[in-house]
């Protein structure tokens, strides 16, 4: 399930870029969720650990995939940490929902991200509130952000 909490929150981590810089390991790149986060995002092919086709940058390394495609990298292979989705666009929001589906997470927004018009379950950490659509998100998360 997806939990969020919204609006500042001490124990997430703030700039998810840095993080990644530091932290990121080769078979995370390689890995069959994040490959398909990487082409769907960033419109880029993985070429390996180390090197990812880009039709707008050419060969990149890792480092200079998007902050989205990072963010969700981490919230997939890190589990254990909070991470700031805000660094995340709203095309972002299907793959969290993907990843929540085989696993609890816990993001942290700044933002109303759109989930879309679909039906999904997640909990809303400030209010312990659970919602199912974008429709009870609004309400609820509006006094937060």
């Amino acid at each position: 399930m997806l939990h969020i909490y919204f609006g500042p929150m001490k124990e997430a981590i703030y700039n998810t870029d840095i993080y990644f810089k530091n932290t990121y390991e080769d078979s995370w790149i390689t890995d069959p969720l994040s490959r398909k986060m990487i082409s769907d995002i960033d419109s880029s092919t993985v070429i390996s650990s180390g090197v990812i086709d880009s039709p707008v940058l050419g060969k990149i390394s890792p480092l200079q995939l998007s902050g989205g495609v990072k963010t969700l990298i981490l919230i997939a292979h890190v589990p254990e940490k909070i991470f700031n989705a805000s660094n995340c666009g709203d095309n972002c929001a299907h793959w969290i929902l993907e990843i929540a589906k085989s696993r609890n997470i816990t993001i942290n927004l700044r933002h109303l991200m759109d989930f879309g018009n679909g039906t999904f379950t997640l909990e809303i950490l400030n209010t312990h509130t659970i919602v199912h659509s974008m429709e009870e998100l609004v309400p609820e998360a509006g006094s937060y952000v």
